[in-house]
Protein backbone atom coordinates (compact mmCIF):
# COMPACT_ATOMS: atom_id res chain seq x y z
CA UNK A 1 0.00 0.00 0.00
CA UNK A 2 2.92 2.40 0.76
CA UNK A 3 4.38 1.60 -2.26
CA UNK A 4 1.50 2.17 -4.22
CA UNK A 5 1.10 5.64 -2.49
CA UNK A 6 4.77 6.50 -3.33
CA UNK A 7 4.56 6.06 -7.23
CA UNK A 8 1.41 8.42 -7.22
CA UNK A 9 3.18 10.92 -5.45
CA UNK A 10 4.96 12.69 -8.23
CA UNK A 11 8.25 13.23 -6.30
CA UNK A 12 11.15 15.58 -7.53
CA UNK A 13 13.96 12.89 -8.53
CA UNK A 14 10.53 11.06 -10.47
CA UNK A 15 10.95 13.96 -12.33
CA UNK A 16 13.97 14.96 -12.92
CA UNK A 17 15.73 12.00 -13.64
CA UNK A 18 14.96 9.10 -16.52
CA UNK A 19 12.76 6.11 -15.20
CA UNK A 20 13.83 2.85 -15.32
CA UNK A 21 10.20 1.46 -16.07
CA UNK A 22 9.22 0.14 -19.70
CA UNK A 23 6.31 2.04 -19.53
CA UNK A 24 7.84 5.12 -19.76
CA UNK A 25 10.62 4.45 -22.25
CA UNK A 26 8.50 6.14 -25.19
CA UNK A 27 7.83 9.52 -22.90
CA UNK A 28 11.50 9.71 -21.68
CA UNK A 29 12.76 9.17 -25.42
CA UNK A 30 11.02 12.71 -26.69
CA UNK A 31 11.54 14.28 -23.40
CA UNK A 32 15.19 16.62 -22.87
CA UNK A 33 18.01 14.73 -21.84
CA UNK A 34 18.36 14.16 -18.19
CA UNK A 35 20.62 16.52 -17.64
CA UNK A 36 18.94 19.34 -19.19
CA UNK A 37 16.40 18.29 -17.21
CA UNK A 38 18.58 18.41 -14.12
CA UNK A 39 19.88 21.83 -15.10
CA UNK A 40 16.54 23.62 -15.60
CA UNK A 41 15.23 21.61 -12.07
CA UNK A 42 18.36 23.73 -10.62
CA UNK A 43 17.55 26.91 -12.04
CA UNK A 44 13.58 27.28 -10.52
CA UNK A 45 14.88 25.85 -7.29
CA UNK A 46 17.26 28.68 -7.16
CA UNK A 47 14.83 31.55 -8.12
CA UNK A 48 12.41 29.80 -5.54
CA UNK A 49 15.13 29.96 -3.33
CA UNK A 50 16.00 32.98 -3.65
CA UNK A 51 12.16 34.23 -3.49
CA UNK A 52 11.77 32.48 -0.15
CA UNK A 53 15.05 33.91 1.66
CA UNK A 54 14.49 37.14 0.16
CA UNK A 55 10.89 37.56 1.03
CA UNK A 56 11.04 36.18 4.32
CA UNK A 57 13.79 37.89 5.82
CA UNK A 58 12.02 41.40 4.40
CA UNK A 59 8.52 40.65 5.67
CA UNK A 60 9.52 39.32 9.24
CA UNK A 61 11.90 42.78 9.44
CA UNK A 62 8.93 45.04 8.13
CA UNK A 63 6.58 43.58 10.25
CA UNK A 64 9.01 44.08 13.56
CA UNK A 65 9.71 47.70 12.42
CA UNK A 66 5.74 48.22 12.35
CA UNK A 67 5.81 47.27 16.14
CA UNK A 68 8.48 48.99 16.68
CA UNK A 69 7.52 52.27 15.16
CA UNK A 70 3.97 52.73 16.98
CA UNK A 71 2.03 49.99 15.24
CA UNK A 72 -0.33 48.33 17.50
CA UNK A 73 -3.05 46.14 15.78
CA UNK A 74 -2.36 42.77 15.73
CA UNK A 75 -5.17 42.17 13.57
CA UNK A 76 -3.59 44.73 10.58
CA UNK A 77 -0.02 43.70 11.09
CA UNK A 78 -2.15 39.85 10.28
CA UNK A 79 -3.91 41.48 7.08
CA UNK A 80 -0.76 42.44 5.66
CA UNK A 81 0.68 38.55 5.50
CA UNK A 82 -2.21 37.68 2.75
CA UNK A 83 -3.70 40.84 1.19
CA UNK A 84 -0.87 41.02 -1.43
CA UNK A 85 -2.73 38.43 -3.43
CA UNK A 86 -4.40 41.22 -6.20
CA UNK A 87 -0.62 41.77 -7.29
CA UNK A 88 -0.32 38.09 -8.85
CA UNK A 89 -3.45 38.37 -10.22
CA UNK A 90 -1.85 40.09 -13.71
CA UNK A 91 0.60 36.63 -14.09
CA UNK A 92 -2.88 34.72 -14.46
CA UNK A 93 -2.85 36.00 -17.71
CA UNK A 94 0.76 35.20 -18.70
CA UNK A 95 1.22 31.57 -17.32
CA UNK A 96 1.06 28.74 -19.04
CA UNK A 97 -1.18 25.78 -18.96
CA UNK A 98 1.52 22.88 -20.12
CA UNK A 99 1.63 20.55 -17.51
CA UNK A 100 5.47 19.58 -16.76
CA UNK A 101 4.57 16.32 -14.60
CA UNK A 102 5.19 13.06 -16.16
CA UNK A 103 2.70 11.80 -18.63
CA UNK A 104 2.43 8.08 -16.66
CA UNK A 105 -0.98 6.94 -16.73
CA UNK A 106 -0.75 7.44 -12.73
CA UNK A 107 -1.43 11.21 -13.41
CA UNK A 108 -3.80 11.21 -16.11
CA UNK A 109 -6.79 11.30 -14.03
CA UNK A 110 -10.04 13.73 -14.13
CA UNK A 111 -9.61 16.90 -13.03
CA UNK A 112 -11.00 18.05 -9.59
CA UNK A 113 -14.69 19.39 -9.52
CA UNK A 114 -14.75 23.38 -9.18
CA UNK A 115 -16.45 22.38 -5.50
CA UNK A 116 -14.01 20.06 -4.59
CA UNK A 117 -11.04 23.19 -4.88
CA UNK A 118 -13.00 25.42 -3.60
CA UNK A 119 -13.44 23.36 -0.46
CA UNK A 120 -9.58 22.88 -0.76
CA UNK A 121 -8.92 27.07 -1.45
CA UNK A 122 -11.25 27.59 1.89
CA UNK A 123 -9.90 25.07 3.92
CA UNK A 124 -6.42 26.15 3.31
CA UNK A 125 -7.31 30.02 3.35
CA UNK A 126 -8.82 29.80 7.00
CA UNK A 127 -6.26 27.22 8.23
CA UNK A 128 -3.65 30.39 7.06
CA UNK A 129 -5.26 33.04 8.67
CA UNK A 130 -5.41 31.54 12.20
CA UNK A 131 -1.35 30.70 11.34
CA UNK A 132 -1.23 34.36 10.88
CA UNK A 133 -2.67 35.67 13.68
CA UNK A 134 -0.53 33.19 15.72
CA UNK A 135 2.71 34.46 13.67
CA UNK A 136 1.85 38.18 14.29
CA UNK A 137 1.09 37.55 18.67
CA UNK A 138 4.18 36.00 18.52
CA UNK A 139 6.41 38.96 16.52
CA UNK A 140 4.57 41.38 18.42
CA UNK A 141 5.79 40.10 21.84
CA UNK A 142 9.00 38.44 20.93
CA UNK A 143 12.29 40.34 19.87
CA UNK A 144 12.56 39.62 16.23
CA UNK A 145 15.83 37.34 16.67
CA UNK A 146 14.23 34.80 19.70
CA UNK A 147 11.01 35.09 17.22
CA UNK A 148 13.58 34.02 13.73
CA UNK A 149 15.10 31.24 15.33
CA UNK A 150 12.03 29.80 17.16
CA UNK A 151 10.60 28.98 13.95
CA UNK A 152 12.98 26.74 12.91
CA UNK A 153 10.72 24.71 15.45
CA UNK A 154 8.56 23.90 12.12
CA UNK A 155 10.65 21.73 10.84
CA UNK A 156 10.35 19.17 13.19
CA UNK A 157 6.89 19.81 12.87
CA UNK A 158 6.46 19.15 9.52
CA UNK A 159 8.97 16.14 9.49
CA UNK A 160 6.32 14.65 11.54
CA UNK A 161 3.61 15.69 9.40
CA UNK A 162 5.31 14.34 6.35
CA UNK A 163 5.95 10.89 7.41
CA UNK A 164 2.19 10.58 7.89
CA UNK A 165 0.76 12.27 5.33
CA UNK A 166 3.48 12.42 2.59
CA UNK A 167 5.32 9.17 3.59
CA UNK A 168 8.76 11.22 3.65
CA UNK A 169 11.21 8.66 4.45
CA UNK A 170 13.40 9.18 7.56
CA UNK A 171 17.35 8.83 7.07
CA UNK A 172 20.21 9.22 9.31
CA UNK A 173 20.78 13.09 8.37
CA UNK A 174 17.20 13.99 8.55
CA UNK A 175 16.95 12.38 11.93
CA UNK A 176 20.07 14.72 12.68
CA UNK A 177 18.80 17.71 11.49
CA UNK A 178 15.57 17.22 13.57
CA UNK A 179 17.33 16.79 16.57
CA UNK A 180 19.60 19.98 16.12
CA UNK A 181 16.92 22.19 15.12
CA UNK A 182 14.52 20.73 18.17
CA UNK A 183 17.42 21.63 20.53
CA UNK A 184 18.12 24.98 18.95
CA UNK A 185 14.57 26.04 19.67
CA UNK A 186 13.83 24.67 22.90
CA UNK A 187 17.70 26.68 24.28
CA UNK A 188 15.44 29.99 23.62
CA UNK A 189 11.96 28.97 24.72
CA UNK A 190 13.66 28.14 27.94
CA UNK A 191 15.88 31.57 27.20
CA UNK A 192 13.77 34.90 28.79
CA UNK A 193 15.12 37.68 26.65
CA UNK A 194 13.01 41.12 27.69
CA UNK A 195 16.33 42.97 25.61
CA UNK A 196 16.26 44.35 22.42
CA UNK A 197 13.45 45.42 20.05
CA UNK A 198 10.80 44.98 22.53
CA UNK A 199 9.95 44.93 26.49
CA UNK A 200 7.06 42.52 26.92
CA UNK A 201 6.49 41.06 30.35
CA UNK A 202 7.39 37.62 31.24
CA UNK A 203 3.83 36.86 30.77
CA UNK A 204 3.61 38.26 27.51
CA UNK A 205 6.94 36.55 26.46
CA UNK A 206 5.59 33.08 27.37
CA UNK A 207 2.25 33.91 24.98
CA UNK A 208 4.74 35.37 22.25
CA UNK A 209 6.35 31.77 22.77
CA UNK A 210 3.49 29.47 22.95
CA UNK A 211 2.08 31.47 19.26
CA UNK A 212 5.04 30.87 17.33
CA UNK A 213 5.63 27.73 18.17
CA UNK A 214 1.97 26.73 17.64
CA UNK A 215 2.16 29.20 14.61
CA UNK A 216 5.12 26.99 13.35
CA UNK A 217 3.87 23.94 14.26
CA UNK A 218 -0.03 25.14 12.16
CA UNK A 219 2.40 26.15 9.32
CA UNK A 220 4.20 22.77 9.19
CA UNK A 221 1.35 20.97 8.67
CA UNK A 222 -0.44 22.60 5.96
CA UNK A 223 2.63 22.85 3.89
CA UNK A 224 2.45 19.07 4.52
CA UNK A 225 -1.24 19.36 3.63
CA UNK A 226 -0.56 21.78 0.58
CA UNK A 227 1.67 18.71 -0.72
CA UNK A 228 -0.83 16.00 0.00
CA UNK A 229 -3.72 17.48 -1.84
CA UNK A 230 -1.50 18.60 -4.90
CA UNK A 231 -0.72 14.71 -5.17
CA UNK A 232 -3.70 13.21 -4.14
CA UNK A 233 -6.69 15.26 -5.44
CA UNK A 234 -4.94 18.01 -7.96
CA UNK A 235 -2.55 15.79 -9.46
CA UNK A 236 -1.38 18.84 -11.87
CA UNK A 237 2.09 20.82 -10.83
CA UNK A 238 1.78 24.51 -13.51
CA UNK A 239 2.84 27.57 -12.62
CA UNK A 240 -0.92 28.33 -13.19
CA UNK A 241 -2.53 26.10 -11.01
CA UNK A 242 0.06 27.67 -8.48
CA UNK A 243 -0.75 30.85 -8.74
CA UNK A 244 -4.24 29.90 -8.35
CA UNK A 245 -3.68 27.83 -5.17
CA UNK A 246 -1.84 31.19 -4.00
CA UNK A 247 -4.62 33.62 -4.93
CA UNK A 248 -7.36 32.15 -3.80
CA UNK A 249 -6.13 30.94 -0.13
CA UNK A 250 -5.05 34.36 0.30
CA UNK A 251 -8.47 35.39 -0.46
CA UNK A 252 -10.13 33.30 1.85
CA UNK A 253 -7.62 34.28 4.97
CA UNK A 254 -8.09 38.18 3.75
CA UNK A 255 -11.46 37.78 4.31
CA UNK A 256 -11.33 35.91 8.11
CA UNK A 257 -8.98 38.06 8.83
CA UNK A 258 -10.58 41.20 7.80
CA UNK A 259 -13.94 39.60 9.77
CA UNK A 260 -11.44 39.79 13.20
CA UNK A 261 -10.07 43.00 12.27
CA UNK A 262 -13.95 44.75 12.42
CA UNK A 263 -15.45 42.37 15.24
CA UNK A 264 -12.22 43.25 17.63
CA UNK A 265 -13.08 47.36 17.20
CA UNK A 266 -9.48 47.82 16.26
CA UNK A 267 -9.93 49.19 12.67
CA UNK A 268 -11.03 52.74 14.52
CA UNK A 269 -7.51 53.30 16.09
CA UNK A 270 -5.89 52.66 12.58
CA UNK A 271 -5.81 56.52 11.61
CA UNK A 272 -4.60 57.18 15.03
CA UNK A 273 -1.79 54.35 14.72
CA UNK A 274 -0.90 56.26 11.25
CA UNK A 275 -0.95 59.93 12.68
CA UNK A 276 1.37 58.65 15.43
CA UNK A 277 3.52 56.40 13.45
CA UNK A 278 6.95 57.89 14.28
CA UNK A 279 8.57 57.60 10.76
CA UNK A 280 5.57 59.57 9.24
CA UNK A 281 2.20 58.62 7.46
CA UNK A 282 4.07 57.75 4.40
CA UNK A 283 6.37 55.54 6.17
CA UNK A 284 3.15 53.92 7.69
CA UNK A 285 1.82 53.12 4.27
CA UNK A 286 4.87 51.84 2.84
CA UNK A 287 6.02 49.50 5.37
CA UNK A 288 2.23 47.85 5.23
CA UNK A 289 2.50 47.80 0.89
CA UNK A 290 5.74 45.97 1.18
CA UNK A 291 5.42 43.76 3.70
CA UNK A 292 2.22 42.26 1.89
CA UNK A 293 4.42 42.26 -1.37
CA UNK A 294 6.80 40.41 0.24
CA UNK A 295 4.84 38.07 2.21
CA UNK A 296 3.13 36.88 -1.55
CA UNK A 297 6.27 36.75 -3.34
CA UNK A 298 7.82 33.95 -0.64
CA UNK A 299 4.32 32.36 -1.31
CA UNK A 300 5.51 31.94 -4.86
CA UNK A 301 8.80 30.62 -3.65
CA UNK A 302 7.49 28.41 -0.57
CA UNK A 303 5.24 26.67 -3.20
CA UNK A 304 6.91 26.44 -5.63
CA UNK A 305 9.82 24.35 -3.85
CA UNK A 306 6.42 21.94 -2.57
CA UNK A 307 5.73 21.34 -6.72
CA UNK A 308 9.35 20.82 -7.18
CA UNK A 309 10.36 18.81 -4.06
CA UNK A 310 8.08 18.45 -1.28
CA UNK A 311 6.98 20.26 1.93
CA UNK A 312 9.95 19.41 3.43
CA UNK A 313 12.35 20.97 1.52
CA UNK A 314 10.27 24.19 1.44
CA UNK A 315 10.53 24.38 5.08
CA UNK A 316 13.91 23.13 5.13
CA UNK A 317 15.03 26.47 2.47
CA UNK A 318 12.93 28.27 4.89
CA UNK A 319 14.86 27.67 7.90
CA UNK A 320 18.29 28.45 5.95
CA UNK A 321 16.98 32.43 6.53
CA UNK A 322 16.99 31.63 10.04
CA UNK A 323 20.53 33.13 10.58
CA UNK A 324 19.68 36.25 8.52
CA UNK A 325 17.14 37.85 10.63
CA UNK A 326 18.78 37.56 13.62
CA UNK A 327 21.98 39.22 12.22
CA UNK A 328 19.87 42.13 10.68
CA UNK A 329 18.20 42.81 13.78
CA UNK A 330 21.60 43.35 15.65
CA UNK A 331 21.81 46.29 13.20
CA UNK A 332 18.09 47.55 12.80
CA UNK A 333 16.73 47.25 15.95
CA UNK A 334 20.17 46.32 18.41
CA UNK A 335 18.89 43.15 19.20
CA UNK A 336 21.40 41.53 21.73
CA UNK A 337 23.26 38.58 20.02
CA UNK A 338 23.53 36.63 23.50
CA UNK A 339 25.95 33.23 24.15
CA UNK A 340 22.41 31.36 23.74
CA UNK A 341 21.37 32.56 20.60
CA UNK A 342 24.71 32.35 18.86
CA UNK A 343 25.25 28.29 19.75
CA UNK A 344 20.64 28.27 18.82
CA UNK A 345 21.99 29.62 15.66
CA UNK A 346 24.92 27.28 15.30
CA UNK A 347 22.97 24.43 15.99
CA UNK A 348 20.24 25.92 13.19
CA UNK A 349 22.94 26.29 10.85
CA UNK A 350 24.30 22.52 11.25
CA UNK A 351 20.92 20.81 11.46
CA UNK A 352 20.32 22.54 7.93
CA UNK A 353 23.82 21.24 6.40
CA UNK A 354 22.83 17.98 8.10
CA UNK A 355 19.58 17.89 5.80
CA UNK A 356 21.25 19.87 2.73
CA UNK A 357 23.61 16.45 3.38
CA UNK A 358 20.95 14.19 2.95
CA UNK A 359 20.26 15.29 -0.26
CA UNK A 360 23.66 15.35 -1.91
CA UNK A 361 23.44 11.44 -1.03
CA UNK A 362 20.54 11.05 -2.71
CA UNK A 363 21.77 12.78 -5.44
CA UNK A 364 24.83 10.36 -5.64
CA UNK A 365 22.53 8.00 -5.86
CA UNK A 366 20.49 8.94 -8.60
CA UNK A 367 23.68 9.49 -10.85
CA UNK A 368 24.77 5.83 -9.52
CA UNK A 369 21.61 4.17 -10.76
CA UNK A 370 21.40 6.26 -14.09
CA UNK A 371 24.68 4.96 -14.62
CA UNK A 372 24.41 1.60 -13.69
CA UNK A 373 21.68 1.53 -16.33
CA UNK A 374 23.18 2.92 -19.13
Amino acid sequence: MEEAQQRQQPQIHDRINAPNSSENANVNDQSPSPRLKIYMWWFRMTIYTILVLACQSVGTILGRLYYDKGGKSKWMATLVQTAGFPILIPFLFLSTTQNKTPTNNDYQTKSPSPLTLASIYAFLGVFLAAVCVMYSIGLLYLPVSTYSLICASQLGFNAAFSRFLNSQKFTAPIVNSLVLLTISSALLVFHADSSGSTKASKGKYIIGISCTIGASAGYALMLSMTQLFFSRIIRRATFRVMLDLIIYQSLVATGAILVGLFASGEWKGLKKEMDEFELGKVSYVMNLAWTAISWQVFSIGAVGLIFEASSLFSNVISAVGLPIVPVLAVFIFHDRMDGVKVVAMVLAIWGFASYVYHHYLEDLKSESRRGNAS
